[in-house]
């Protein structure tokens, strides 16, 4: 079917179809950056999968198969799923595609859906072969990738430097308190930048696209993990801090921490993927594993089987020896108590679908964490292990750890930036001294745009920063939103990071992630471009919103996320 033949079959079919809500769970516009956001690539892209040919099916030739299923996991399994049996977008099996037909699925991918389906064709995205070849592939048998087992883990294990080898004491002068660990997505490492000296300390090589960092309770020890599962252990204490070991805890992961609770500290560790679906957790000096705990089960909405609820944020209690883990796609927050590992105890919280990020409160208590296509905000009592309460917010929150500060007038409060509208939400977050505040949004603040991946504030200073780097335009882009918590009513100023950064060539320049120094009076930016454009990093003075340094180097390439070592190890946000 040729693109005049489609352009005649929508006139008279697509708009039935979106009528009838064929093609839409809904008629909620989906904006660009939500679009942005979902459509990431997977890892699984380049797994070796089994062809099953299904007899009903389109044919399809292995050399069609293998480009069809890398196209899928790079643009679509994010929301449609592993296993194409629904995540935040609908389910694409064969019992449903197979009955839908070739030119209907064409229409659906050329043109999109009002509920989030990307116009792939007439976007520019796909050409008129690459939709026939879409649209043959999901009427397959869905490919499965391999699980990854306690012996594929401890095939991948690498103790590069031993226990009993590494120093007994600091054996560098860096302030380790201020260093940064700054994510180089796209060549698989981690800068480490003094703090002080504003220079590169040594580019480490870890997994893919680095998705977080995560300090030991003693701060000593470094942990990364990408998005293909590896994690990367890193001692700060050598003369030039680097790998001391290295784990695959599956093929797709997100989140890593370590043991936080009293007489357990820099003991355990523990990593959450996607594919497969479970958690690990693992010796905290060496990343040795020790045991395996599955997350597939049932949804907390409609009681149903759920083949593929991926791990998503995890964060290590200060009250009780436990692990919060939250599982995406049944809407479940565990607390794992990891005093007994053979007879290991969960509490299982039922919260809302689709839990993602999150962070704590500025007391440590309770945990924050959004269930992004939910709309809400879950609140954990780590101290009770209870839920708090769920509560409404804005378009697809994404907080990254959230920001708390004090309110003027509702006191205690973590904040809540959003991918899908321009909105910043304000939760109250102290039941003892404000308790007709607690747990509900006390104001709703407009930012510049939607498109917003992180917001800070710190302790020590009187500003909370926004970025926006999804956002379709560039003005906004490449700038932050600044506010003074002292008075929120009066906007916000515009922070023209981008144009800070000077870079001379016309990269995407995105500005993302921002993060303060230890002493919480600097605030630094990734300004973030192609891989063979340049990119840089960029300092403000909190106190007078200035420039006060630009860090340039050929070797920060894709630099995104970056985490301040005493900041991280003490959840300060």
């Amino acid at each position: 079917m040729n693109a005049p033949t489609i352009a005649r079959l929508t006139a008279m079919t697509l708009a039935t179809l979106l009528a009838t809500g064929a093609l839409a769970q809904d008629k909620k516009a989906v904006t660009q950056p939500e679009m942005n956001y979902q459509a990431g690539g997977s890892p699984l892209a380049s797994e070796p999968m089994y062809q099953s040919s299904n007899p009903k099916a389109p044919q399809m030739t292995q050399a069609e198969f293998d480009k069809a299923r890398q196209i899928y996991f790079e643009r679509c399994a994010g929301c449609h799923g592993v296993l194409r049996k629904g995540a935040t977008g609908k389910p694409l099996t064969p019992d449903i595609t197979l009955g839908k037909g070739t030119d209907y699925l064409k229409i659906f991918i050329a043109y999109g859906s009002p509920a989030g389906m990307p116009n792939w064709q007439t976007s520019g995205d796909f050409d008129e072969k690459t939709v026939d070849l879409m649209a043959r592939y999901i009427q397959q048998d869905p490919p499965q990738p391999p699980e990854w087992s306690m012996e594929d883990m401890k095939k991948s294990w690498k103790l590069i430097v031993p226990p009993e080898q590494r120093p007994t004491k600091k054996m560098n002068d860096y302030n380790i308190a201020n260093i940064f660990s700054t994510t180089l997505r796209d060549t698989g490492e981690v800068a480490l930048i003094d703090g002080d000296t504003k220079q590169i300390i040594n580019i480490v090589k870890t997994g893919y696209a680095v998705h977080i960092s995560r300090l030991s309770a003693s701060g000593r020890y470094l942990f990364v993990i990408g998005r293909d599962a590896k994690i990367n252990m890193i001692d700060l204490w050598m003369p030039k801090p680097d790998n001391v070991a290295e784990i695959r805890v599956g093929l797709e992961a997100r989140s890593v921490d370590t043991s936080k609770f009293k007489g357990f500290e820099d003991k355990l560790a523990i990593a959450g993927s996607y594919w497969p679906p479970q958690y690990t957790i693992m010796k905290g000096d060496t990343l040795e594993p020790l045991k395996i705990v599955g997350t597939r089960g049932m949804t907390v909405d409609k009681q149903e089987y759920h083949p593929e609820p991926r791990v998503a944020s995890i964060v290590a209690s200060h009250f009780k020896p436990e692990f919060v883990v939250n599982v995406k796609e049944t809407g479940k927050t565990l607390l794992v108590d990891y005093s007994d590992l053979k007879a290991l105890k969960t509490t299982e919280i039922e919260t809302a679908r689709f839990l993602h990020d999150g962070g704590l409160d500025s007391t440590h208590r309770y945990f924050m964490v959004a269930a992004n296509q939910s709309n809400k905000i879950a609140a954990i009592d780590l101290k009770e292990g209870k839920l708090s309460a769920l509560i409404d917010v804005g378009k697809i929150p994404h907080p990254g750890r959230g920001a708390n500060f004090t309110h003027p007038q509702f006191g205690p409060v973590w904040a809540t930036s959003h991918l899908g509208d321009e909105t910043i939400s304000l939760i109250g977050t102290d039941p003892k001294g404000h308790p007709q505040q607690a747990w509900k949004v006390v104001e709703t603040v407009k930012g510049q745009g939607g498109g917003s991946l992180f917001i800070k504030s710190h302790p020590k200073s009187t500003h909370l920063y926004v970025d926006t780097p999804l956002n379709p335009d560039p003005k906004l882009s490449q700038s932050v939103a600044v506010y003074d918590v002292k008075n929120l009513a009066k906007g916000f100023t515009v922070l023209p990071i981008a144009e800070w950064a000077g870079l001379t060539d016309d990269g995407a320049k995105r500005v993302v992630q921002p993060e303060y120094n230890k002493a919480g009076d600097e605030v630094w930016f990734s300004v973030w471009s192609a891989k063979n454009k340049q990119s840089a990093l960029v300092v403000v003075d909190d106190k007078t919103l200035k420039l006060k340094a630009v860090i340039k180097d050929p070797r920060l390439i894709t630099p995104t996320g970056h985490f301040n070592v005493n900041n991280t190890q003490h959840d300060i946000y």
